[in-house]
C-alpha cells in the first residue's frame, strides 16, 4: 500500500511538470529552411555616432545552430559563454563552434550548425539554409555588430514547430544586445573588459542611461529594429521534378523597406571661461566665451545654438 501511494504521488508530480517546447513536436521527420538576414543599420535610422570609416558600419558572418531545449547558445539576463564572448568582441567563432560540438556530443542536443557570409555595410542581406528535426526544432544564432565593444544581434531558441507541422514562414525584428564582457559605451570604444562579467542585456534607447551611449536616444520610446531575420520553409520537390524555386530577395546594400528617420538634436560643450576684456581704456570693452559642437544634428533634429557669446566689460591694466 505504501509503495502504491508513493507511485501515485510520483506520477502525479511528473504530470504536473512543464513540458518543454520541443518535446511535443510531431511534425514530419525533417524540414529545410532558407534563413535571410537583413541589416537595417542605416545612418537615417541610427544617426548618432554612425560609423563611416575605420571600419564603417557592417555585420559579421552569422553563426547559428539547430538544437533541442537542452542546449542554449545565449540567453538574455544570463552570462555569455567564452565562445559568445569571443564572437561578440572579436568575431572569432572557433571557441563557440567547439562549445556547440561538445554539447552535441555529450547530450545529443544539437542537430546542425549553419553560417552565412558577412555584410560589408550596415544595410544589406545575407542568407543560407538550415535543417531542423522534431527533436531539434529550435534555432539560435548570433551576428556581431561591427564596430562595437561586444554588441550583437541574434535569436535565442526560436521554435519552428507548431504541434504536427512546421511553420511556413516567420520574420523577427532584431535589436542590439550587450554581451556583458566589455564596458565600452560607443561603437569605437577601446577594449575595456567588464570585471566582474555582467549578464547579456538588451540595449535600448534609454539603457544604458548615459549620453555617451551610441544607442542613447532619450526622445524615442523604442529603438527601430537594427536588423530582421526571415525563415522560409523550403518545399520538397517531387521525384523526377526540379527543386522548387524559392524567391529569395537579392542581396543589396540598399534599405529594403522604408525606414522612419530618427531625429538627432545638436549637442554642444559647456561654455569656456571668459576671454580677456578688450577695448579702449576708460570705455566699455567686450569679452567673449565659446563652446563647440559635440554632435551635429540630423534628420530635422534641434539645430545647434550660437557657439560664441559676448558681453561688456571694463578693460584692465589701463594706464
Amino acid at each position: 500500500k505504501v509503495i502504491w501511494t508513493l507511485l501515485v504521488t510520483i506520477l502525479g508530480y511528473a504530470s504536473s511538470l512543464p513540458v518543454s517546447d520541443d518535446s511535443i513536436c510531431t511534425a514530419e521527420e525533417l524540414a529545410k529552411y532558407s534563413i535571410i538576414f537583413t541589416g537595417k543599420w542605416s545612418q537615417t535610422a541610427f544617426p548618432k555616432q554612425y560609423p563611416l570609416y575605420r571600419p564603417p558600419a557592417q555585420w559579421s558572418s552569422m553563426l547559428g545552430v539547430t538544437h533541442s531545449s537542452d542546449y542554449s547558445m545565449w540567453k538574455k539576463n544570463e552570462y555569455a559563454s567564452n565562445g559568445v564572448r569571443d564572437f561578440a568582441e572579436k568575431g572569432e567563432a572557433w571557441v563557440l563552434m567547439k562549445e556547440i560540438e561538445e554539447a552535441g556530443e555529450k547530450i545529443q542536443s544539437v542537430h546542425g550548425i549553419f553560417s552565412a557570409p558577412a555584410i560589408s555595410s550596415g544595410t544589406g542581406q545575407t542568407s543560407t539554409e538550415l535543417e531542423v528535426h522534431p527533436r531539434h526544432p529550435l534555432v539560435s544564432f548570433v551576428v556581431r555588430i561591427v564596430p562595437s565593444p561586444d554588441w550583437f544581434v541574434g535569436i535565442d531558441s526560436l521554435n519552428l514547430c507548431e504541434g504536427d507541422h512546421w511553420m511556413e514562414e516567420v520574420s523577427v525584428d532584431l535589436f542590439p544586445y550587450d554581451a556583458g564582457t566589455d564596458s565600452g559605451f560607443t561603437f569605437s570604444s577601446p577594449n575595456f573588459a567588464t570585471i566582474p562579467q555582467d549578464t547579456v542585456t538588451e540595449i535600448t534607447c534609454s539603457s544604458p542611461s548615459h549620453p555617451a551611449n551610441s544607442f542613447y536616444y532619450p526622445k524615442l520610446k523604442f529603438l527601430p529594429p537594427i536588423a530582421q531575420v526571415t525563415l522560409m520553409k523550403i518545399k520538397k520537390s517531387q521525384p523526377g521534378l526540379p527543386p522548387p524555386y524559392i524567391a529569395v530577395p537579392a542581396k543589396t546594400n540598399e534599405i529594403i523597406d522604408s525606414v522612419s528617420e530618427t531625429p538627432l538634436d545638436c549637442e554642444v560643450s559647456q561654455w569656456s571661461s571668459w576671454g580677456l576684456c578688450r577695448g579702449v581704456c576708460r570705455k566699455t570693452g567686450t569679452k567673449i566665451r565659446t563652446r563647440f559642437v559635440l554632435l551635429q544634428p540630423a534628420n530635422n533634429g534641434m539645430p545647434c545654438p550660437n557657439l560664441d557669446e559676448e558681453t561688456g566689460c571694463e578693460p584692465e591694466n589701463c594706464v
